[in-house]
């Protein structure tokens, strides 16, 4: 370890010292990898972030390969995907590493945000961290579902009717927004060019910028750690964090090993179940979109479903549309609601430990809920638990500010 620190730290002849003339490689080495001090006591909670970023490469790569052969015409759109499927030497494996790859992405950030909640990773001074990282997952979502129409199967294309729809009920500017939208009266070839254009170009872009200010703003300030103590607090005479090692080669080493793992498991999927029984490619799907016979049960992907239902869970398309956002937003202001005076899980009391509990049973219920057709007990569950969905948020200002929580040790554990 200390020879290849050595290495990187040490003037560099020949060919690394005429890149480091012309770009600062070896000082963003040293800045983001070698000289990176991370926490020595990451867990495995702490590999969702940088499995992320394996998925969007994975999904830039086989979206590419993709745009090579798909026509963003309704008369072709279909057509070009079963032409890829069928025809394209490995086209089928693309397009089920790219529609697995979208499921997935959403998993690992889910989980990424998850963690960031059992350890306090919002709270000061990272909270800029987190309103980055929010907004990655806005982008992410609309840029699965900009994707989500382009198969232009009955599906994509009554998803799509649904959720644009939903804009149609904000006063005064709704009907003008939907038709602005769409680019016509109805959700046509110009809305599908579009969303590809916003699929394939400007959301992609977003997202890339947002991910490299977010990994910017994070070795900025140091990551958090599973205690939730700030390791440049308590640091050695040579200035280096007692508790801290360098991101290279400890961490990402570690991270090799969580990446091999989670490709197994990616790739089991892609060859023995890329539609995982309709969760990740809905079966209706597979019917080219027509505008006269619409499906007995409309619902969109897996991912979105949680918030389908607290939008289904009211009658007036309104207010369904006014919570739905609220849900969304809301995790949004998590570094000033939380009012615990300590960060990690490990040393909070027991209310907290029971409300975050009781959110993740909720929205894992919501997400089972936004797949069954709205009507009877489906409906009041999913009143029951928007409820539960919403009071997790606004009562954590009272909650966490009462909640008795443990000594928190000077160094990590």
């Amino acid at each position: 370890m200390a020879r290849i620190e050595a290495e990187v730290g040490k003037p560099q002849g020949g060919f690394m010292k005429w890149i480091d003339d012309r770009f600062p490689f070896t000082e963003t080495m040293k800045a983001h990898a070698t000289e990176y001090y991370a926490s020595k006591n990451f867990n495995w909670w702490y590999i969702f972030g940088v499995l992320a970023t394996v998925v969007l490469v994975i999904q830039l790569v086989t979206g590419i390969f993709l745009t090579m052969n798909y026509k963003p015409a309704a008369a072709d759109a279909f057509a070009s995907v079963e032409y890829i499927m069928r025809d394209v030497e490995w086209g089928w494996l693309i397009r089920y590493m790219h529609s697995t790859g979208a499921s997935f992405f959403f998993i690992v950030v889910y989980l990424h945000m998850f963690r960031a909640m059992l350890y306090g990773s919002y709270k000061k001074p990272r909270e800029l961290i987190w309103i980055i990282g929010m907004m990655i997952f806005f982008v992410l979502m609309a840029e699965g579902f900009a994707g989500y129409l382009l198969p232009w199967g009955q599906m994509s294309y009554w998803g799509a009717q649904v959720i644009i729809s939903l804009f149609g009920a904000i006063p005064g500017i709704g009907e003008a927004l939907v038709e602005f939208i769409r680019g016509d009266y109805s959700i046509s070839d110009i809305t599908l060019n579009r969303f590809f254009a916003l699929h394939v170009i400007v959301l992609p872009l977003a997202l890339i910028a947002l991910v490299f200010v977010h990994i910017v703003a994070l070795h900025h300030v140091g990551s958090n750690n599973p205690d939730g103590i700030e390791i440049k607090e308590h640091k050695g005479p040579d200035g280096v964090p007692l508790d801290g090692v360098p991101f290279h080669p400890h961490h990402t080493s570690k991270d090799l090993v969580g990446i091999i793992v989670f490709l197994m498991i990616f790739s089991g999927v892609v060859f023995f179940a890329p539609e995982m029984g309709g969760y990740f490619l809905e079966h209706a799907n597979f019917e080219p979109a027509n505008m006269t016979a619409t499906p007995e049960h409309i619902a969109p992907v897996w991912y979105y479903t949680p918030y389908y239902a607290i939008l289904r869970a009211v009658p007036s398309k309104l207010w369904g549309f006014i919570l739905f956002a609220i849900a969304v937003v809301l995790p949004l202001f998590l570094p000033w609601l939380d009012r615990c005076r300590v960060r990690s899980i490990r040393y909070r009391g027991w209310m907290y430990k029971s409300a975050l509990s009781i959110f993740v049973v909720t929205f894992i219920t919501l997400g089972w809920l936004g797949t069954q057709p709205a009507e009877g007990i489906y409906v009041m569950g999913a009143r029951i638990f928007s409820f539960l969905y919403f009071m997790f948020f606004l009562l954590m200002p009272y909650y966490t500010s009462i909640d008795k929580t443990k000594p928190v040790p000077d160094r990590v554990t």
